[in-house]
């Protein structure tokens, strides 16, 4: 059993170490599916080809991490192997091979649950920045916290393709306002960076939305496709974010009432 143990102890430290790895990472300003993806394919070594390499690289800080997600993730895979194998080759006397395989499987689910834990993520988030903050010299900041993300809010990048319902459109023309998106930035595909792009800016095929919204939101747009099919799509968006926020200022206090200045008081008549 004592393979079984040391295997799951493995892993539990694999996945510690890559969530650990993906939090620092956006502490340096990337998007936290981009962190999470880029720290997942250092450590195991595969799939480190995306276009958020090259900034990955060109930046001191994130190339040290990433450095040293290489240097642990190759040992721990050996470990995690050589322990695997040892769980099912050796015979120890403390279990059948069936109670072996139940444990793991156990241990497997509850790993799983805690790395998709919220409240587990949220706790790493605060002691890696204090770290960060006491033995680096990094800037850190939570953009997540500055930006106040909650429920299905979120930061996501939007990568615009060819017959996309946004390519060709410009910012104005694509009325994503109307559908509670903001377009924080684009990144062209020549490399070229526009820092809140203004009402005129034109979203190309090939560029990359850094924006702001819901999930849902953000999930509708990226699968539109132009042509009249598209404008129905919009023209629906519009409305059910018209809907939502509607019920948002009803919860609203100051929308509602509940902050609204005291009527001046009448001055005293003379007697």
């Amino acid at each position: 059993m004592i393979p079984v143990v040391t295997l799951l102890f493995v892993l539990c430290l694999m996945v510690l170490i890559t969530r650990i790895a993906s939090i620092a990472l956006t502490y340096t300003g990337m998007t936290h599916e981009a962190a999470r993806f880029q720290a997942l394919s250092a450590f195991t070594g595969a799939g480190f080809t995306t276009k958020e390499s090259e900034q990955v690289v060109d930046h001191p800080v994130r190339r040290r991490i990433m450095l040293t997600l290489l240097v642990l993730g190759n040992a721990g895979i050996v470990t995690a192997v050589s322990s695997l194998i040892l769980t099912f080759i050796r015979s120890d006397g403390t279990g059948s091979f069936a109670v072996k395989i139940a444990f793991l499987l156990a241990g497997l689910v509850v790993l799983w649950f805690a790395a998709a834990s919220r409240w587990a993520d949220r706790l790493l988030s605060r002691l890696v920045s204090r770290l960060l903050k006491r033995y680096t010299s990094l800037d850190v900041q939570d953009y997540s916290s500055l930006l106040h993300l909650a429920g299905e809010y979120q930061v996501s990048e939007l990568v615009i393709e060819d017959g996309d319902w946004l390519a060709g459109r410009t910012i104005l023309d694509s009325g994503v306002r109307k559908e509670g998106l903001l377009i924080l930035a684009i990144r062209r595909s020549d490399g070229s960076y526009r820092g809140i792009p203004d009402a005129d800016t034109k979203i190309q095929a090939g560029d990359t939305l850094i924006i702001y919204g819901r999930a849902t939101s953000v999930f509708l747009i990226d699968d539109r496709k132009s042509g009249k099919l598209g404008d129905i799509e919009h023209y629906d968006a519009v409305l059910e974010e018209k809907r939502i926020e509607d019920e948002e200022k009803q919860r609203d206090p100051a929308e509602a009432g509940g902050n609204k200045p005291a009527p001046a008081e009448e001055p005293a008549k003379k007697t």
